[in-house]
């Protein structure tokens, strides 16, 4: 299975017009439903923004400052990742550039393990979702409107009709929404 995880504004973007999503940082509680995600895949897949924003996770010890920062650190570090650049960059660690196309590299790390695949980065799930590749979709919604920057969802034709599998409000006010492809209706 392979899912797309990020936190949105009510409107639905997952930065604001300047790019900045500073008013994204998650509360104890949604960050231990983002241990217990993490904890649960197999492979991750992002493209080179998304990989240069978590390299701090592996990088750098002031992100271990709490015993719950530490157990992510530790999960995050081993975590296979695929990163995809197109402007080139180096790796480290469990990582290494991606070598074919998304849907071969999704495939590969859907054959390679028996957990569940995640990939991250909004223009590289865009292309994820219109090869129809994203099984779920994990949204956090944070209770602001920023008026625009990057969608969480990109324009899709034809529509993606889905089904709304689980909701979680926590203290922070923040909805996690969990929908996964809804199945054709009978004929």
């Amino acid at each position: 299975m392979l899912i797309y995880s990020m936190s949105t504004s009510v409107d639905g973007y997952i930065n604001d017009r300047v790019g900045s999503f500073d008013w994204t940082p998650p509360s104890e509680e949604e960050f231990r439903l983002h241990l217990a995600e993490v904890r649960g895949l197999g492979f991750y897949l992002c493209g080179r923004r998304l990989y240069e924003t978590m390299l701090p996770w592996e990088e750098d010890p002031s992100m271990r400052s709490n015993e719950l920062f530490a157990e992510f650190a530790d999960v995050w570090v081993a975590l296979p990742k695929v990163v995809f650049s197109r402007a080139g960059c180096s790796v480290q660690g469990n990582a290494r550039l991606a070598e074919a196309s998304v849907a071969e590299e999704v495939e590969s790390a859907l054959a390679a393990t028996d957990k569940v695949v995640s990939i991250g980065g909004a223009g590289l799930a865009a292309e994820a979702i219109g090869l129809g590749l994203v099984d779920e979709f994990h949204i956090f919604r944070r209770p602001i409107v920023v008026g625009g920057g990057t969608s969480f969802f990109p324009p899709v034709s034809p529509d993606i009709r889905l089904d709304l599998l689980e909701t979680t409000t926590f203290a922070s006010r923040v909805i996690y929404e969990r929908y996964g492809r809804a199945q054709p209706l009978p004929s």
